[in-house]
């Protein structure tokens, strides 16, 4: 039995399930429907595919090296977060308690233009790239990867196909969990939808993304 793979394996579990901008994404497609949780879901799984190709291809080091790209990418990232929480946020302050809407079926809130995920109007496209960009556009975890395969990999075995094991390992584990939280939104819609409790998941969820955003953004100041 492969002990190290098996640790892995627990390893990348704990990463993947850790709460994060990926997990609300995908949790505040899935108040929109079904299919725009899981296709949230399917583009944090594309955008984890990225960072684990880029460690095994060790590209991720360039990262490293090269201080004024990370920087670029954390900005790059921070703002993108901070722009998707404020598109939460701001509809769902705006919005009365008293909602006639008994479900949210868009990402912009109740009926409206969906513009932050959700089938109203952006589809499964919108959902799609939304997840994809929120994982894709994390600069720590192309270094994590980078630092994080190469201990799984057992003195005198071959780096390369090793690491592509434990790549496929990430990605398949976030392509059960992810989808496996929209499907969990989505079978309790009844309750998770309706009015104040949407707008309460609303809230938290953009706070979440936007204060993640923050973050990046305000990183290299305080460093």
């Amino acid at each position: 039995m492969d002990g190290e793979l098996i640790a892995f394996t627990g390893v990348a579990a704990g990463m993947v399930a850790m709460p994060g901008a990926d997990f609300a994404v995908v949790v505040r497609n899935a108040l929109g429907s079904r299919r725009a949780g899981v296709a949230a879901a399917v583009g944090v799984a594309g955008g984890l595919l990225v960072h684990t190709a880029l460690a095994v291809a060790g590209l991720a080091a360039v990262l490293v090296a090269v201080p004024a790209l990370f920087r670029a990418v954390q900005v790059l990232g921070g703002a993108y977060l901070l722009w998707l929480g404020g598109r939460i946020l701001l509809p769902a302050v705006r919005r009365p308690l008293d909602a006639a809407e008994p479900e949210v079926r868009g990402a912009g809130g109740p009926g409206k233009d969906g513009a932050v995920g959700g089938p109203a109007s952006g589809g499964i496209g919108t959902s799609l790239r939304q997840g994809f960009l929120t994982n894709a556009l994390n600069p720590k975890a192309p270094v994590l990867f980078l630092s994080l395969l190469p201990q799984f990999v057992p003195d005198g075995a071959p780096a390369l196909p090793r690491t592509l094991l434990l790549a496929v390992v990430v990605v398949a584990i976030a392509l059960v969990w992810f989808p496996a939280v929209a499907l969990l939104v989505d079978r309790l819609g009844g309750r998770l939808r309706r009015p104040r409790t949407a707008r309460g998941l609303e809230l938290v969820t953009g706070a979440v993304l936007a204060a993640l955003g923050l973050l990046l953004l305000l990183e290299p100041l305080t460093v």
